[in-house]
């Protein structure tokens, strides 16, 4: 009796089994892998794109110039808010971020309960401007663990079983390999499924200890959704438990004699001598601002810092939360923070992003590697099984689909009419419309011809990202690289890698013979 080989094995895990704890291994890490497989490919792709949701989020947003938060633009807004905002009325004001993608906006009322008003300025010149609606970059960060149009309880289980399982696969594909480091350094190219698992092995152990991390954090995430008891416990409800848990506004008395409102830029000051860094945003606490308290969340950009909101009265004066995060939440803000990748500069980006995409790729090429050796197997038995049959096309529809709807995504963000109202929502009818094309696609083609012309409309899609943006905007390739606008040039250059990639992929499956007789004899052999 032989097992069926995981995602991942050496070369042994491919003879006839044998009892121990290896075997066993093996066997876990191949189911653990292939059924939760498709959700953690698109995990991984979207979590890995959402690394640069803020330079995504700029490129989406063209309206916005180039260049950081001003002290200009912050006086500019303090003074609008000073001059509209009455008495005890709410009022908030919206921070960009460092790396951008976002402009600074204002809201506030006429009065208590009265009329809502907006105001959008430009981050570097403090102009009003008009932003075109889109879910921006942040949307591949929520689509991640949320899916969008799945109920988001539903959403997150999924994702915690899947990640379950991820963890497991991990662990058990450790186990399972007793070569694993010298596996590392073998990559035999074109000898067929041979190929595909030393691509596995490779992927599986270029990026190991990030593997572990983002999956053991990301559970953390949802820690509360999977492991309730304590807060069931210890509290009566949810609710009681998250006013516990973050800090949370004193209840204080206002009086009718209270002395003027501190000016918003006062508050941005004193929250950024507090915490070394701008906050993200700062709002009256509740809807009319009659609580006199005035509440600063803390910005992204440090490693710990989620938890870090700030309390002020109204007339500027710092305040003591009414409960303060303790060691529990911290840690928990820590591998939140690790999970996201939030406060990394640059070059540690860069880092979790190719991290990010050789996990992608781990995935990808454990589902295919799964279908082919059971085809291999299903022809020497001479019968055939639904299960492969939708194996295979799932693989095509999940893999290629899903890619070529991010593409479309893009697209749609220059293509769709500026005031469309509903815009962000149509962008993401786009990538779904796409994404279920080539599901469909899949399904009524032969697998071979089903990955090579998924793969060849996602190269087309992506080559036309950035010729769309170069006739729609003012900021295509060449002048973005003339005027070292290195967010849009990178963005285009990318767009064209991948486009590049996915042809090539194409093209080699194109010219690679239907049938992998080596494979073949492989098995027979076995």
């Amino acid at each position: 009796m032989t097992s069926e080989p995981p995602f991942g094995t050496s070369d042994t895990a491919l003879r006839p089994a044998t009892s121990g704890v290896r075997q066993t291994m093996s066997v876990l890490h191949g189911w653990t892998g292939l059924i939760p497989g498709w959700v953690v490919f698109i995990v991984f792709l979207f979590g890995t794109l959402a690394f640069f949701q803020q330079e995504i989020s700029s490129w989406m947003r063209p309206e916005i110039g180039r260049g950081v938060l001003t002290q200009a633009t912050l006086e500019k807004a303090s003074h609008i808010l000073e001059a509209e905002v009455p008495a005890r009325a709410a009022w908030s004001l919206s921070l960009p971020v460092a790396r951008g993608g976002e402009p600074l906006e204002l809201s506030w009322r006429s009065g208590p309960q009265g009329r809502e008003f907006r105001e959008t300025l430009d981050p570097a010149t403090g102009r009003p401007i008009t932003v075109r609606e889109t879910l921006g970059g942040g949307f591949l960060f929520s689509f991640h663990y949320n899916f969008h149009y799945m109920p988001g309880r539903i959403a997150n289980y999924l994702v915690c079983i899947a990640s379950l399982a991820m963890l497991l696969s991990i662990i058990s594909g450790v186990i399972t390999h007793k070569r694993i480091f010298k596996d590392y350094f073998t990559l035999r190219l074109d000898k067929g499924q041979r190929s595909w698992l030393d691509g596995h092995n490779v992927m599986a152990v270029l990026a190991l200890p990030f593997h572990l991390m983002i999956t053991y954090t990301g559970l953390v995430t949802l820690v509360f959704l999977i492991m309730p008891w304590a807060v069931l416990t210890g509290f009566p409800d949810s609710e009681a438990f998250r006013q516990e848990f973050r800090p949370r506004s004193p209840a204080i008395e206002v009086r009718s004699d209270q002395v003027a409102a501190a000016a918003p830029l006062r508050i941005v000051s004193e929250a950024r001598a507090i915490n070394g860094e701008l906050p993200r945003y700062v709002a009256t606490h509740d809807e009319d601002g009659g609580s006199g308290v005035i509440e600063a969340w803390p910005g992204l950009d440090r490693l710990g810092a989620s938890y870090d909101t700030i309390f002020f009265r109204r007339d500027g004066t710092l305040i003591e939360p009414a409960t303060a995060a303790g060691g529990a939440s911290k840690t928990m803000g820590v591998m939140v923070d690790l999970h996201s990748g939030r406060f990394s500069g640059y070059l540690l980006r860069w880092l979790y992003f190719f991290s990010g995409l050789v996990g992608t790729a781990m995935v990808a090429t454990g589902l295919i590697l799964w279908v082919k050796k059971r085809r291999v197997n299903s022809a020497a038995a001479g019968r055939a099984a639904a299960g492969l049959w939708l194996a295979e096309r799932l693989n095509i529809g999940v893999i290629a689909g899903s890619v070529a709807g991010v593409a479309a995504f893009f697209l749609a963000n220059r293509l769709l009419p500026v005031r469309l109202s509903d815009r962000g929502e149509q962008e993401v009818a786009w990538l779904f419309t796409t994404w279920g094309v080539v599901f469909l696609w899949s399904l009524v083609s032969a697998p071979k011809r089903g990955w090579i012309v998924a793969l060849a409309f996602g190269a087309l899609l992506y080559v036309l990202v950035p010729l769309v943006n170069a006739v729609t905007t003012a900021r295509g390739l060449f002048p973005s690289l003339v005027a070292g606008d290195w967010v849009f040039a990178g963005f285009d250059l990318s767009m064209l890698a991948t486009s590049a990639v996915l042809a090539l992929v194409a093209w080699h499956l194109y010219r690679r013979p239907e049938d992998d007789g080596r494979a073949k004899r492989a098995s027979k052999a076995r």
